[in-house]
């Protein structure tokens, strides 16, 4: 936002704002903002309201809601980090990253595996969920349905398909896609995922600006 006040504020370029989970929410905020600057908007498996169907974001939400808990999460994924980088690698190739590229794993081992970062990521999941409680402006997305674009994939519980539906009653003619070729939520950690959706995104510009 302040670099949109500050260092764009006589420059007449079309801004496009493209925006992935919550970053989809803040790019609608920045949007509401900024009206006769953003020219675009384009929301990436949209995490734009609280899942009550959703048993992960149950658990993280309660994780999140309680210091104890989070100071507990927190030094477990701590003392992985302390561990020798290829065992790191190994645990979190085996779990959550079982389908990433070698880039992202090491990123995650190198970056994430520590304790005040978790204790960032909880504190964000609590503002987000606290955030998220609200009802969507459904007003403001169908006054600007034709400088909007969403992307939703198939078995994504952050955006899931309830939202896609909701969307598609709430805001007719808005410009819905669904991704059905397997990339998941966290498809900038594979290549082919990476790939894909940037290939999706600089199309959607394209035949918005053509």
């Amino acid at each position: 936002i302040n670099f949109i006040e500050h260092e764009l504020q006589d420059v007449e370029v079309p801004i496009v704002l493209v925006g992935h989970s919550i970053g989809s929410y803040i790019s609608l905020d920045i949007f509401k903002r900024f009206q006769e600057k953003v020219t675009y908007c384009i929301c990436l498996y949209p995490f734009l309201a609280v899942n009550t169907k959703s048993s992960t974001q149950t658990i993280i939400k309660k994780i999140a809601a309680s210091r104890i808990l989070c100071t507990g999460v927190s030094s477990i994924v701590a003392v992985l980090g302390l561990l020798p980088a290829w065992i790191s690698r190994i645990l979190v190739k085996n779990s959550v990253g079982n389908s990433w590229c070698p880039s992202a794993v090491e990123a995650l081992c190198t970056h994430v595996l520590r304790y005040h970062t978790v204790q960032n990521m909880l504190y964000m999941a609590m503002t987000e969920f606290e955030k998220l409680s609200e009802v969507p402006d459904w007003s403001f997305m169908r006054e600007k349905k034709s400088q909007m674009a969403f992307l939703f994939g198939v078995d994504d519980h952050w955006g899931p398909l309830d939202l896609y539906e909701e969307i598609s009653i709430k805001v007719p003619g808005a410009v819905l896609a669904v991704e059905r070729g397997g990339y998941t939520h966290a498809f900038s950690c594979t290549e082919a995922g990476s790939t894909w959706v940037a290939q999706h995104v600089s199309g959607s510009i394209k035949n918005y600006f053509s």
